[in-house]
């Protein structure tokens, strides 16, 4: 009887992997309209976007850009005020202190005038007497001395005591002798002056008008 009947044994055992391992793959298909539409959407949205983010980074620019510029500006402001006002301040202070001194000079100055006033007034050589005579007067020119160098020193500090009443009025302009005398006449005394000036010519004048009237008649 003979044996049963295997499938397997007509099967070409190296035909079937390689025919496994090759399938027929299916062709790639052309895009559809609505496909490239889509893409052509896409790629419009993504440029507006890149426009926004671009023109955002613009502003972002713009916006550090003049904080940039006023930092700068500040500092350069800052560095330049306080430059000014350490310089302002040191040559104030320079011109407070040498006007402080001069104020405390000039007041001890005064000080010691008014001294030397004072003790200068109550010398009265009535009141001395024969016995003390000689002291008095030796006490009252050593005052005199006394008083007179503290003004002579005065006036080599300030200048200014040197000039005599006649220096003050320098820069006034003389008035002339005419202008005082005629500030000194009335006003009657001023038209009687005038006429006496002004007659020689009015009699000129006249002359010349009975002049002219005569030609004119015996034409």
């Amino acid at each position: 009887m003979p044996s049963d009947y295997d499938a397997t044994e007509f099967v070409d055992g190296d035909f079937q992997p390689h025919q496994s391992s090759h399938p027929s793959a299916p062709l790639p298909r052309a895009p559809t309209r609505e496909e490239v539409d889509s893409k052509v959407a896409d790629a419009h949205q993504r440029l507006a976007e890149l426009k926004r983010e671009k023109e955002e980074i613009e502003r972002e620019r713009a916006a550090l850009e003049e904080t940039r510029r006023r930092q700068i500006e500040f500092q350069t402001g800052r560095t330049e005020m306080i430059q000014n006002l350490t310089r302002g301040l040191g040559l104030l202070e320079e011109a407070e202190f040498s006007a402080r001194r001069d104020a405390e000079q000039m007041a001890k100055t005064v000080a010691d005038l008014r001294d030397a006033l004072g003790k200068v007034e109550i010398l009265h050589e009535e009141s001395w007497s024969r016995d003390n005579f000689a002291v008095e007067l030796t006490r009252g020119l050593t005052t005199l001395e006394n008083a007179r160098m503290e003004w002579n020193s005065a006036r080599l500090k300030y200048p200014r005591l040197s000039e005599t009443p006649q220096d003050d009025n320098a820069g006034k302009p003389a008035a002339s002798p005419e202008s005082s005398l005629l500030g000194t006449l009335k006003f009657g005394e001023l038209c009687r002056l005038g006429f006496a000036l002004t007659w020689p010519v009015a009699a000129v004048v006249a002359l010349l008008a009975v002049a002219l009237l005569l030609m004119l008649s015996r034409r």
